[in-house]
């Protein structure tokens, strides 16, 4: 008889939260001012492999402080921010403007028309490298 992997047995359970937490409209991600004070930010979800991805503007206050510091908790909410289901600790990486690129098509295909006309509005208000991806990595 062989005994169940603990680590096999947490990363199904990670990838089984990612999918759920990627599926929903809206991802409250809570970033922490210098002085440990939380910000909770509703954005837009996608999934990006065993990771989630979100989209912003490139000078936004959460991309500040991010850099700061890049532990995070994430979970669902709804659209003005209320939490619905339980909120997860996660580390996020600002990537690259050129690698916004793959979140933008994500969010094109996940929020259609919305999507379309939002990021289309973007662009012409900021450019191109006017805003970026967010890589959430989940703790274990």
């Amino acid at each position: 008889m062989t005994t169940p992997d603990p680590a096999a047995s947490a990363g199904a359970d990670r990838l089984a939260r990612i999918v759920r937490l990627s599926s929903g409209s809206y991802l409250l991600v809570t970033t922490y001012k210098k002085d440990g004070t939380p910000v909770p930010t509703p954005v837009w979800v996608v999934r990006d492999g065993e990771a989630l991805g979100v989209w912003t503007v490139a000078d936004s206050w959460k991309v500040k402080r991010i850099r700061n510091r890049a532990d995070v908790l994430v979970g669902p909410c709804d659209v003005k921010g209320r939490p619905t289901g339980e909120q997860y600790p996660a580390t996020a990486e600002i990537l690259a403007p050129e690698r916004a690129g793959a979140y933008r098509t994500l969010l094109r295909q996940k929020y259609g028309l919305v999507g379309v006309l939002t990021l289309l509005g973007s662009r012409l208000r900021r450019g191109e490298r006017g805003t970026i991806g967010i890589r959430i990595t989940l703790a274990d």
